[in-house]
């Protein structure tokens, strides 16, 4: 029943008692007088009982609205606050406190309230507030900060009281400081642009800086003027196929990768800034290199992202680049890309394929018998069959696809994934009938052959490394069969682990002290005199067959025979520079190598100083050898565990100095004394002018860190001349002599030993 209905319900009620009463007074005419007194004091009575029933009510109808407006608007994600025009009552929300930082107690000084509430709020008529929509205004909050902000007040309820209306009004808020300081940029931006526009057009020409855009919902990409003159173009809108043609083959996955980031990248800010390179077929009808800097923004339909940047010819600096490039990633024997650049190809497409949900195929490939084809032919000739395989393999690559020989007789391709999982069989199939044929003229009685293991990226794998492992597994499964082909399967790993002959042969050697050390020396270029070795680490079987170190490496790291390994190689290498010493040879330092299992996963130095204390040589003889990778992997770790070795006294070096592209930056962060130039450095001296200002310049560096520099490699007198005069300590190479047993290398100190007498002498 609502308010009307019950006014005419009372309204009938005492009607109809009036009546009644008038009825029985008249009827009743000596009682008329009483009945009427009584009737008219019950009916004060009751109708002064009835008013404060309903002000009780009302006020309780007035609180539990408050209660329900409140609950609603402490629910709003935006500014609001609930007050009545006599300002006796406030009431703010949460957001409305967490953007200005006043409270609802805060709020009741009248002179904080007028920082938050519109100047219409205490005008004389409340309805300019009311008629005063959208009205913009700047709250200052607690800590003096401006906050831009938009309020729409309404009159929730109204109240008479002594000639007085009160009214309850509900405030909102939107805080728009951000639309305000975007409107303000635009507006600057715009003047600027406008400024401008012509400065940057000029600029634009003269930079030779194209830009490139693609924005979601339209099929084609937008390119500049600039950059339609740099491809020869002359429509400023292409499509995606015209793009695709336009880059080289080998930089496809580069062109799909940035198709999916238009996909997987969408949440991005669009503050970071991204950089990627590739050939385009430009307009001499030649590859360029170019740099595409560019920016992810999110799109309004948060479903794709918009990708736009600059594109700049880098064609000039990449041919500078060509010369570290092939030191860095080209296999000399093959001229194809080697394990580096394979692993760095893999990890990216790895990282990409996961994003936007596609596969690669990873084939791992090895020549059959190569070893008796090397020895039986031999290197030249095996060399020349690396050579041609490799030509096979770069043919075999699809589009999208990447080829690379990742070391001795092994290859890898990366196929991407098109549905069909009898692709890397085929493609497979195709190579080993290609490679029948290969060297015919040089090994007319060899039929060369070439079997097979391969992995599919998306069968698991924490990154691409574990991938390429999985890959050779499965190779690895092969019993000997020629032209075998194996796919990885989730129990090849255990097989492996388990029961390969290999794994067996070499715990086995261990055990008999089948392990020797070999010795190579480390020569001072500036007078010829032995200042140190390096210890290698040899498996000898009983019947005089030597091992590589390539071959059982591997193996040994996988199944956790490298700690026994390692163990051996450090107490042996210490104790036997400590049996010369005492021989009376002069000291010289001991190099030993770790291994990633070594570095991260024990207690090295407790091994180093329990080696140290059970041999009796002194710290400073001993020189620990990290390969830059495995010093990387890890920084922070690595800096730690380094900074506990080098405490010992012991020697820090950093072995195969350059191949990671970012050496020069960690020269100043890990605290090594000695930087091992890698051979790939070496190779190119005599006859290249830019591996020689490299060469140098690092030396500079290192010397200016009071870092020694050791060359490794080195096999001509001209390398070593070359070094020399470009201020490098030490050198190292066949040049100087090979890795040789303990009683070759006593022989060779002992030899060194004597020529130092006699220069000594001479000079007396």
């Amino acid at each position: 029943m609502n308010k009307s209905e019950k006014v005419i319900a009372i309204a009938a009620a005492f009607t109809a008692a009036a009546l009644t009463a008038m009825n029985v007074a008249f009827r009743i005419p000596e009682y008329t007088a009483v009945i009427l007194v009584c009737f008219a004091i019950s009916a004060a009575v009751l109708t002064l009982i009835a008013v404060v029933c309903i002000r009780h009510f009302t006020k309780e109808r007035i609180i539990r609205d408050r209660e329900n407006i409140l609950r609603i608007m402490q629910s709003l994600n935006t500014m609001a606050i609930l007050w009545d025009s006599d300002f006796r009552y406030i009431e703010a929300n949460a957001e409305l406190t967490k953007n200005i930082g006043y409270t609802s107690e805060d709020l009741a000084d009248m002179k904080t309230l007028q920082k938050v509430l519109p100047p219409d709020a205490f005008a004389p008529s409340l309805q300019a507030i009311v008629n005063s929509r959208d009205e913009e205004f700047t709250v200052i909050a607690k800590g003096g900060a401006k906050v831009n902000t938009i309020w729409n007040t309404s009159i929730i309820s109204s109240s008479e009281s002594k000639n007085r209306q009160s009214c309850l009004m509900l405030s909102i808020g939107l805080d728009i400081s951000e639309t305000v300081r975007m409107k303000e940029d635009l507006i600057k931006y715009s003047k600027e642009l406008a400024e401008s526009e012509n400065r940057y057009a000029l600029s634009m020409g003269l930079s030779e800086i194209g830009l490139l855009l693609k924005e979601p919902g339209k099929s084609g990409y937008y390119i500049s003027d600039q950059l339609m003159d740099m491809l020869g173009l002359n429509v400023s809108e292409i499509s995606e196929g015209v793009l695709r043609a336009r880059f080289h083959p080998s930089d496809i996955m580069t062109f799909n990768a940035l198709q999916s980031a238009m996909v997987s990248h969408y949440s991005e800010s669009g503050d970071s800034i991204h950089s990627t390179e590739f050939r385009l077929l430009s307009a001499d009808n030649t590859y360029h290199w170019y740099q595409f800097r560019y920016k992810i923004s999110p799109a309004e339909t948060k479903l794709l992202a918009n990708i736009g940047g600059a594109v700049i010819d880098v064609t000039k600096d990449k041919e500078k680049d060509s010369i570290i490039e092939k030191m860095a990633y080209i296999d000399d024997v093959t001229q194809i890309f080697n394990r580096n650049k394979f692993m760095q190809i893999g990890q990216e497409t790895f990282e990409c394929s996961r994003d936007a949900d596609i596969s690669y195929w990873v084939v791992v490939l090895d020549i059959d018998n190569f070893h008796i084809i090397n020895d039986t032919c031999g290197y030249h000739n095996g060399n020349k069959l690396l050579a041609e395989f490799a030509a096979v393999i770069q043919n075999s690559v699809t589009e999208g696809g990447f080829g690379a020989r990742i070391g001795g007789d092994n290859f890898a391709l990366l196929i991407r994934d098109i549905g069909d999982d009898e692709l890397p069989v085929r493609i497979i199939k195709k190579i080993q009938d290609n490679v029948k044929d290969l060297c015919a003229e040089s090994f007319a009685v060899q039929t060369i052959t070439c079997s097979a293991g391969y992995c599919k990226m998306s069968d698991g794998g924490s990154d691409f490394a574990q991938v390429l492992d999985r890959a050779e597994f499965s190779l690895s499964m092969s019993d000997g069969t020629k032209n075998s082909i194996i796919r990885y399967d989730n129990n090849i790993h255990d097989k492996i682990i388990a029961g390969t002959a290999l794994e067996n042969e070499l715990a086995a050697a261990i055990e008999n002290n089948e392990m020797v050390l070999y010795y190579q020396p480390k020569i001072d270029l500036s007078d010829g005199s032995l200042m140190g070795m390096e210890a290698l680490i040899r498996w000898i079987k009983p019947d005089g067959t030597v091992v590589p170190p390539s071959q059982f490496i591997p193996v040994a790291e996988s199944s956790m025979l490298i700690t026994k390994i390692s163990a051996f190689v450090l107490k042996e290498a210490c104790r036997q520079n400590k049996e010369w010493q005492d021989k009376g040879y002069p000291p010289i330092t001991v190099s030993i190598n770790l291994t990633a299992v070594d570095f991260y996963q024990t207690d090295v130095k407790e091994s180093i100083q329990r080696a140290l204390d059970e041999t009796g040589m002194d710290a400073e003889w001993l020189d620990v050898e990290l390969t830059e990778s495995l010093a990387l992997k890890d920084i922070d770790h690595a800096v730690k565990q380094m900074e506990e070795i080098k405490a010992l006294g012991v020697k820090l070096s950093m072995d195969d100095f350059g191949t990671g592209y970012s050496s020069l930056s960690y020269i100043q962060v890990l605290p090594i004394t000695l930087l091992k130039l890698d051979r790939s450095f070496i190779m190119y001296l005599e006859e290249d002018e830019i591996s020689r200002e490299i060469v140098s310049a690092v030396i500079r560096i290192a010397k200016s860190k009071k870092i020694e520099t050791i060359a490794e490699g080195i096999e001509t007198i001209g390398q070593a001349e070359i070094l020399k005069k470009s201020g490098c300590d030490l050198a190292q190479g066949y040049f100087f002599g090979k890795p040789m047993p303990a009683d070759k290398f006593e022989e060779f100190m002992a030899m060194k030993a004597q020529q130092k007498i006699s220069v000594t002498a001479e000079s007396e």
